[in-house]
């Protein structure tokens, strides 16, 4: 049987070629019960439009690119899942490109990736999106672009985040309301600004209960599994140790449990660890992992819908989303001993 034509789907539903394009391009201004008419007809005639038709119908490839530079693979298999699922929602298709933020000519990479591939816009993700010279060089090549987490650039870019502070003051809380007053914290990459605002969370709510911030109790992580065991090692072998470890992200913290196990540290009764962004592997490493739940996927997702709002000029009220995270409590996190 021959594959279906848009002529097909507009004789069918009895309007023009133009009106069928719209409704598939998910375009405005079409009367919905001419929308469910024309739907209606490329449901039953199992309509397919190709990429290249489309691009042809108009100034767009209906290609999104999604740029990361981040060591956390869980992180970015979730905001993989969140982007293609308002990709396929809306008819675009999605080139994934990993890139190293520190190298020579990055954002000469970029903008000729772009350029090359024909893309309407991309996605950016952390340490991307806190680059200056990467935003920078997206305005001047006049890139439609969104953030997926914190903007720390100073201007008005569209993102959507978290509420990382607040997320990160409220788990220092629980660790407090535990009874534990020497908490050490594993920061994430220096780079990301969400790991400087988890950092001023945990900072705030010390001094909200009347404790001193020690520096002996904070050291550099880097997000990753390896860095996360570095951390904690310093922090446990500390003359007075923490009886708590929040880190930055779930991976640092899964190093601190690995580290914790070998030294024949007791958790929780011994030392309570607490990570961010609930990640598979907080479920899966034992004691399973008391962290924030970040949204990551609904936030690519709704940075994705923004991202497309933006190419197709619809009207907005506001240019960055907030989607909060929660705290899950699990069996790594229980009153000091």
């Amino acid at each position: 049987m021959p594959r279906a034509t848009i002529d097909d789907v507009a004789g069918l539903a009895g309007v023009s070629i133009k009106t069928v394009s719209r409704v598939v391009n998910n375009e405005p201004n079409v009367r919905q019960s001419t929308r469910e008419k024309v739907l209606g007809a490329v449901r039953a005639l199992n309509y397919r439009p190709s990429a290249p038709a489309r691009s042809l119908a108009g100034d767009r490839s209906y290609l999104l690119g999604l740029l990361y530079d981040n060591p956390s693979a869980n992180y970015i298999t979730d905001v993989q899942y969140g982007v293609l699922a308002s990709c396929r929602e809306q008819g675009y298709d999605l080139l994934i490109h990993p890139c190293d933020c520190q190298q020579a000519g990055i954002c000469e990479e970029i903008t000729g990736l772009v350029g090359h591939s024909n893309m309407d816009g991309v996605l950016l993700t952390p340490p991307l999106s806190d680059s200056r010279i990467i935003v920078d060089a997206l305005e001047r090549a006049q890139i439609p672009f969104v953030s997926i987490a914190a903007l720390q650039t100073g201007r008005r870019a569209a993102g959507v985040v978290t509420d990382d502070r607040r997320a990160a003051f409220s788990m220092t809380e629980h660790l407090l309301s535990l009874g534990h007053s020497r908490i050490g914290f594993i920061c994430g990459h220096p780079q990301h600004r969400a790991m400087a605002q988890r950092l001023e969370g945990y900072r705030d709510a010390l001094q909200a209960a009347g404790l001193a911030v020690a520096d002996s109790l904070v050291v550099q992580g880097y997000n990753s599994f390896e860095s996360g065991q570095a951390g904690a090692r310093r922090l446990l072998q500390r003359k007075k140790p923490p009886s708590a470890i929040f880190a930055g992200n779930d991976d640092m913290a899964a190093g601190a449990v690995m580290v914790a196990h070998q030294m024949g540290i007791r958790m929780p009764a011994e030392l309570s660890i607490a990570g961010f962004d609930d990640i598979p592997l907080a479920r899966q490493i034992w004691p399973t992992l008391t962290t924030v739940q970040q949204p990551i996927k609904a936030m690519a997702q709704a940075a994705t819908q923004l991202l497309i709002g933006i190419l197709r000029a619809a009207p907005r009220t506001d240019i960055e989303a907030v989607i909060p995270s929660r705290l899950i409590v699990r069996e790594s996190t229980a009153v000091a001993g």
